[in-house]
């Protein structure tokens, strides 16, 4: 009987080093999770069936099972490295749609343009659209348009600018973009057409002298592109807004103004832009323009791309556009320890698992993720070394049971 419970020790004890032997061997290797065997005893009747407190036959490996405690996140500086800091997996799939789970963060691109791993599975998240809205419906194969991205055509102007309530109106009229002398301050924006190409709008402020008590205003006028805007060059010049302010140097009303350019051949002809006048204010100090802006941009390429701590993916163009390309999405289990270990770090889902819940980073039970770093391996060399100092001398220990046993033997056929 010793011989079989000493085989089984020895058995048992050889995986167990095996299992050490292996942790020991990943302790570099990221987002590796420590393994530890555990053990069942082994006896010859059924409880069913003996009332009587037998000796054992030995011990068996029952299960090894993965210990998911955090590892220390360490910084590579790479964008598409990435760590869980806390729960979840990343979700992963191949060419077949087959999904896996894995906390080794290592990806990288693909001559697609499509995030894979080293195994070459895709990172699974959420699409966007041209717009940047996440289809949140379902996770598919995460990748980064190489594409540019669309002009767009500019449709408001907003301009914040002090004009100095003490200005004269200027000495000669009408008015002249060309002839400083015929106003008294001038701003400029940069515009887009529907083909993404840059135009200069200039607005012009001709102080009006005050007429029948009521106090002064200002007439605005503009160009396009050194072209007169709302008439026609050697015609009467027509304001393209009017401003008059209160007391406290406001503007009266709502300091809006609609007004339409034309376009060069090949894009829109006739482009209607809203010009935001509001904030224009009218105080006894120098002329000042805070702020004149627009929207619309020219065609863009993408020059780079982050990930936040929620794992969305934004794209910087070459026009200084920013766009939303996509979102990491993970993965939790309500048992970690029933995933069925596939290797290369990579886990499957199973009866004992669960299904997984997806979502995103920093929500739920989901843990935050870190871009630039990884996660190493969560093995404690000091641990591990001592665990194969003890693994070992269990096995010698059912190593000497052998030999006891044949010492025994031998005093029974001497006999």
């Amino acid at each position: 009987m010793a011989y079989s419970q000493a085989l089984s020790g020895l058995s048992a004890a050889s995986s167990d080093l095996d299992v050490i032997g292996n942790n020991i061997s990943n302790a570099n290797t990221v987002g590796y999770k420590q393994s530890g065997a555990q053990f069942a005893a082994l006896y010859a009747t059924a409880m069913h069936t003996s009332m009587n407190n037998g000796p054992g036959i030995g011990t068996s490996v029952s299960k090894i099972t993965e210990k998911f405690t955090q590892g220390t996140i360490s910084e590579t500086g790479q964008t598409l490295d990435m760590a869980i800091n806390g729960n979840g997996f990343f979700q992963t799939a191949n060419a077949a749609g087959a999904k896996s789970y894995t906390r080794n963060g290592q990806f990288s691109l693909d001559a697609g343009g499509k995030i894979v791993n080293a195994q070459g599975l895709n990172l699974m998240g959420y699409a966007a659209d041209a717009k940047g809205v996440l289809n949140t419906s379902a996770p598919v194969p995460l990748s980064i348009p190489s594409g540019s991205i669309p002009p767009s055509m500019s449709t408001k102007v907003n301009s914040e600018a002090n004009l100095n309530a003490s200005s004269k109106p200027p000495a000669e009229k009408p008015f002249n973009a060309s002839n400083t002398a015929t106003y008294n301050n001038a701003t400029t924006a940069q515009i887009f057409d529907s083909l993404g190409n840059a135009h200069t709008l200039n607005m012009y402020y001709v102080k009006e002298p005050a007429t029948n008590g009521q106090p002064s205003s200002w007439n605005v006028y503009g160009s396009m592109d050194g072209a007169p805007v709302g008439y026609s060059a050697g015609s009467a010049p027509k304001t393209i807004a009017q401003l008059s302010f209160d007391q406290s140097g406001k503007v009266v009303g709502n300091g809006l103004s609609n007004i339409t350019l034309s376009m060069p051949k090949g894009a829109t002809a006739s482009q209607p832009i809203k010009l935001d006048l509001s904030k224009t204010t009218q105080f006894g100090s120098d002329f000042a323009a805070t702020s004149v802006t627009s929207d619309g941009c020219s065609a863009g390429s993408l020059s780079s791309f982050s990930i936040d701590n929620s794992g969305k993916l934004m794209g910087t163009y070459s026009n200084g556009q920013s766009a939303t390309l996509g979102q990491v999405s993970l993965a939790s289990f309500a048992n970690e320890g029933g995933l069925v270990n596939l290797g290369n770090n990579v886990f499957a889902e199973s009866a004992s698992s669960g299904q997984p819940q997806v979502g995103v980073a920093g929500t739920g039970a989901l843990g935050n993720l870190k871009s630039g770093a990884t996660e190493a391996s969560n093995v404690d060399l000091t641990s591990s070394l001592v665990d194969l100092i003890t693994a070992q001398r269990y096995y010698q220990a059912n190593a000497q049971t052998i030999k006891t046993q044949q010492s025994v033997d031998q005093t029974l056929m001497n006999l």
